[in-house]
């Protein structure tokens, strides 16, 4: 028996453990120029192979010389100028120094820097009113990165500081993953494309648009296939269509219990489910399961086919309402796609807070109610957006975190402690 027979709902932590121990990376991986990886994710180890800086330079505009002459009333000869590139070719002896700019080379023989503000110049010899000790306002060769150092891990998604650290090693170019490619579509007879005019009974389909806006800034492929009516032939053919082309497959509606939701049983035909109910709310009614591609195409790709070599496609039932599938695809889904993509993984930031209001709660499942963090006279309050229906996508609209309560956990008064998880990249 599937655990998705099971009587009652599975815990949320038991949902997260199934998930991310049933996928892996599927992404395979490319070589590209260091100006076309913003926010694809980094195939290997970044291990220096050369020192940063690649000589002693200085920290500032000055006078390079030696700390231990200093105290020489006579000043001291200035016999040169080190520029950035353009480096003072001799060397610094006794009671000599050398004008100095931010970032040039140190001439051999110096060890200190003395900054300008600091200089009386009369002619070619210098005298200086403060005292500095040996090494001061120097970098090092490689105090920031040495050879063998590993600055950035496989599974990282790369910024732009992170495409700055790659210029700074002299690298061209960096091999990331390739985007995995995922199949999207809602499911529903009631629903209609932004722009139509609506019938009785029926609703823009809001679904598709955030999971696929959120999808875009994974970086994934998308296949989108916009709604399939309430046809078991159709819906077959949608599945069996994202199937042969993508690594995973997103739905919306279809995953509940009403006579026309024909999603789970054309997954175990198919394919097979590993759980459909959770306890989460909003969102009870989220399917995780995979479909079978010999199920679906039996005979082999052939030679340049866009057919990919896995052997099973995953599959993520979001509900129907709008708050249930945009959190049930941030809470559960997308973490997935990204250990596919062969992103690592971090957990969210957590945070422990009084709520400036109170929330309803009933025990059971653990709850994702949405909130406003803002910060007022130095001081952090905590609010509910109001009504906290899965319908209502407002409520995630002018929300910028989550308000977190555990399965056990009943009403919350207000100035009791709560768990808030500010929204992410993904969301905001």
């Amino acid at each position: 028996m599937s655990c998705c027979d099971t009587p009652g709902l599975m815990p949320l932590e038991q949902a997260l453990e199934v998930l991310h121990s049933s996928v892996e990376c599927v992404a395979k991986t490319e070589v590209v120029k260091i100006e076309c990886s913003l926010d694809r994710i980094l195939a290997k180890d970044l291990v220096s192979s050369i020192m940063v800086p690649g000589y002693n330079n200085s920290a500032m505009d000055g006078y390079a010389l030696r700390a231990e002459d200093q105290g020489n009333e006579s000043g001291f000869k200035i016999v040169g100028t080190s520029f950035a590139g353009e480096p003072f070719l001799g060397r610094v002896n006794t009671a000599e120094c050398v004008r100095i700019m931010t970032g040039a080379e140190m001439p051999d023989g110096s060890d200190s820097v003395i900054m300008q503000e600091n200089a009386q110049r009369q002619g070619e010899t210098v005298s200086f009113s403060t005292v500095i000790q040996k090494g001061d306002n120097v970098r090092l060769m490689g105090n920031d990165i040495s050879i063998g150092d590993t600055l950035l891990s496989a599974g990282r998604r790369l910024s732009p500081t992170d495409i700055g650290l790659l210029a700074s090693l002299g690298l061209p170019k960096v091999e990331i993953y390739e985007p995995i490619k995922v199949g999207l579509f809602s499911t529903g007879d009631e629903l209609r494309l932004p722009g139509e005019t609506l019938q009785r009974s029926c609703l823009y389909d809001s679904n598709r648009f955030v999971i696929a806006a959120m999808l875009k800034r994974l970086g994934c492929e998308v296949l989108n296939l916009g709604i399939i009516k309430d046809d078991p032939v159709a819906l077959k053919e949608a599945f069996k269509q994202a199937c042969e082309k993508c690594d995973a497959i997103i739905t919306s509606g279809g995953v509940s219990v009403g006579e026309a939701d024909y999603t789970k049983e054309i997954l175990d035909e198919l394919g097979s489910i590993n759980f459909w109910k959770l306890a989460i709310k909003p969102g009870k009614p989220f399917a995780f399961g995979s479909i079978q591609n010999d199920n679906v195409s039996p005979a082999p790709p052939q030679k340049g086919s866009n057919r990919k070599a896995n052997p099973a496609t995953v599959f993520f039932g979001l509900p129907g309402n709008p708050v249930s599938a945009t959190v049930t695809f941030h809470q559960l889904a997308l973490p997935c796609l990204q250990i596919m993509s062969g992103e690592t993984t971090y957990d969210p930031l957590t945070l422990t807070l009084p709520a400036n209001t109170g929330f309803k709660k009933r025990p059971e499942r653990t709850d994702f109610q949405r909130g406003k963090l803002t910060l007022r006279n130095g001081n952090s309050e905590l609010n509910t957006t109001g009504n906290q229906s899965s319908g209502m996508l407002t409520s995630m609209s002018q929300s910028n975190c989550y308000v977190v309560l555990d399965s056990d956990q009943g009403d919350v008064s207000a100035g009791e402690p709560v768990t808030v998880i500010p929204y992410d990249r993904w969301l905001k």
